[in-house]
């Protein structure tokens, strides 16, 4: 099915790659990077949130929440409710978009 989809010029569905070209979109679009500064992604320099580099090394998410996929796109649409007060301000996220952005964030090594 992956070759069929590769020859008509779609990726996969679950396509590992694809997830996170998507997630580094969606991280410009969600505009993280006016408090991140985000790797490929363009204009994301903001100072007032940690760095996203090297992300995908992390052992934990905020220094409290085991880094992994699911917990990340936990993290990702609702920070508040992993670590009450965070700055980090739930930005309405979806879950697919959430997936997405949390693979690419751990491909950051």
């Amino acid at each position: 099915m992956a070759v069929l989809l590769a020859a008509c010029g779609q990726a996969a569905p679950n396509d590992p790659d694809e997830h996170a070209r998507r997630g580094r979109a969606l991280l410009a679009r969600y505009q993280c990077g006016s408090c991140h500064v985000v790797p490929g992604v363009a204009q994301a320099d903001g100072r007032s949130g940690p760095s996203l580099a090297h992300f995908g090394r992390r052992s934990y998410i905020a220094g409290e929440v085991p880094n992994g996929p699911d917990a990340l796109a936990r993290w990702i649409m609702s920070p508040q409710s992993l670590v009450p007060g965070t700055p980090m301000p739930d930005m309405g996220v979806s879950e697919r978009d959430a997936q997405d952005m949390a693979a690419y964030l751990l491909s950051l090594r």
